[in-house]
């Protein structure tokens, strides 16, 4: 059977067909358009869908989404998404009317994490690895939590959202409602912001790095050093819970080699183990990992 997912992002939604071996058959992408409002990205995402079809011949018996946000479990309704016309709205039943197949609905971050585990680095790295948690660091922070090559979404659809947990109230208020969660420090604006207000001065992430790296910048080092130092707190907080084998780190600042350099080493200083065994790795599959762990739901 192939394995058909849509990865849906604010910008643009991405469809891939694969074979029972994980090899590509199909893949393309259109623009979201959320501009036009939701009824719009519904009918959009069906256009990708029909499109596939058209350039393959094939008909899908199910298809995997991947969302920004996620399905409140007891209403069936899209909550936390940055894709605001999306929240309060039935999408997995708006979307199966579309479409006319069954449909599996997954958080983009555990599609993440799912994809990583199933295809990516820990195959090639931790074969063995049981308990599997994918970060994402960007323009958000998230999390997905995979035990046993299966996603763990929880009770209430936020499983290993870890970016909206309490870290520090220097991190200020959050679009959530609440003061001090971890996406208001570790995400790429937070820490712009950050350096904005030691220095007067308003860059990006990319101008930053290479200020620190450099050296004579203070404001870079204390908007590094801050974002170092809150990531591993925040990170041996669900070290110390679900005890994981791996930890993927995901999205635009894991590239950063720094991270696993200055900030991974600083976990040890918060565990409540006397060493750090979880293995830190940087991801395999790119941005191809949204779509294809939404092929694999």
């Amino acid at each position: 059977m192939m394995n058909w997912g849509i990865d849906l992002g604010g910008t643009k939604i991405e469809g891939v067909i694969l074979d029972p071996s994980g090899n590509v058959i199909d893949r393309r992408r259109i623009a979201t358009e959320r501009e036009h409002g939701y009824e719009h990205i519904v009918s959009r995402i069906a256009l990708l869908v029909e499109q596939m079809k058209e350039a393959t011949g094939l008909e899908p018996e199910k298809i995997g989404i991947g969302t920004p946000g996620t399905i409140d479990p007891p209403t069936g309704l899209m909550k936390n998404s940055n894709t605001t016309v999306l929240n309060g709205q039935p999408l997995g039943k708006d979307l199966e009317a579309a479409i006319g197949v069954p449909l599996t609905l997954a958080n983009d971050a555990n599609c993440f994490a799912v994809a990583e585990t199933l295809m990516g680095c820990v195959p090639k790295e931790m074969p063995d690895a049981k308990v599997v948690f994918g970060v994402i660091l960007g323009t958000g922070t998230g999390g997905g939590l995979v035990i046993n090559g299966e996603i763990i979404g929880g009770a209430q659809g936020i499983g290993g959202e870890w970016g909206h947990m309490f870290l520090d109230n220097s991190g200020g208020y959050c679009y959530c409602g609440r003061v001090g969660c971890a996406e208001r420090i570790l995400s790429g604006p937070s820490v712009e912001k950050y350096y904005a207000a030691m220095s007067g001065r308003s860059l990006t992430m990319k101008e930053i790095v290479p200020r620190y790296r450099a050296g004579g910048n203070p404001a870079a080092t204390a908007a590094m050093e801050r974002w170092f130092h809150y990531f591993a707190k925040g990170i041996s907080t669900i070290i110390n819970v679900i005890d994981p084998d791996v930890v993927v780190l995901g999205g635009g600042l894991s590239n950063i080699e720094e991270l696993y350099t200055k900030a991974v080493p600083q976990v040890v200083n918060h565990l409540f183990n006397p060493r750090m065994d979880t293995v830190f790795l940087k991801p395999e599959l790119g941005d191809s990992a949204g779509v294809f762990g939404a092929a694999l739901l």
